[in-house]
């Protein structure tokens, strides 16, 4: 799969957050969207995922088949997205239905962030670090080439941020792309910088 955007402008609130801003990635690489609070990355996370419509440049992906590109992306936005009633496994189940495109079976999926046996605990009963490996596991329960991922680290731990790098670089091993907005450099080598606003 590959990935272009090309000059993108987006107001939001009758302010301009990007101005003209292109890229490109293609399988196998990671782009760190970067720039203070305010400067457009999860505007440009949220335009690439189809959920907020630029007013100018474009959005192409190739090499995604009979995909569409929403259906070719994983989500983990900002916030967690999570139902606090149901269990960790019972969220991820949801999600991989969802999604189609099996992959780990969520008791697995949590092992792998490092969450075993968490599959029966609500997700209300869990820390905010738990919570976010929980949403962090929902791209290991479906297969999908892109993950736009919004402040993935956010109550991350230093354990569980090693665990996160891990993860991305197997999915960067395996042709797959990652978009991410960060104020904290991702534990990736090789990643790329896309800086938002003034320097």
């Amino acid at each position: 799969m590959q990935l272009e955007a090309d000059r993108l402008t987006c107001h939001r609130a009758g302010r301009r957050v990007l101005t003209d801003v292109s890229f490109a990635l293609g399988p196998g690489e990671a782009l760190a969207v970067t720039g203070r609070n305010g400067a457009g990355k999860s505007t440009l996370i949220g335009i690439v995922a189809g959920l907020i419509r630029a007013d100018a440049g474009s959005v192409r992906a190739t090499g995604t088949g009979e995909r569409t590109l929403p259906e070719s992306l994983h989500l983990v936005a900002h916030r967690d997205a999570l139902k606090a009633s149901l269990t960790a496994a019972e969220n991820l189940a949801f999600a991989a239905a969802l999604l189609g495109s099996a992959a780990l079976a969520p008791d697995d999926a949590l092992r792998r962030v490092g969450l075993p046996g968490a599959g029966a605990l609500p997700v209300g009963y869990l820390s905010a670090g738990q919570r976010r490996r929980v949403a962090l596991a929902r791209l290991l329960v479906a297969r999908r080439p892109l993950w736009l991922l919004d402040e993935p680290m956010t109550a991350l731990d230093a354990a569980a941020q090693d665990l996160l790098g891990g993860i991305m670089a197997e999915h960067l091993a395996g042709g797959g792309l990652i978009l991410a907005a960060t104020h904290a450099p991702l534990p990736l080598d090789g990643t790329r910088e896309l800086r938002l606003g003034a320097p």
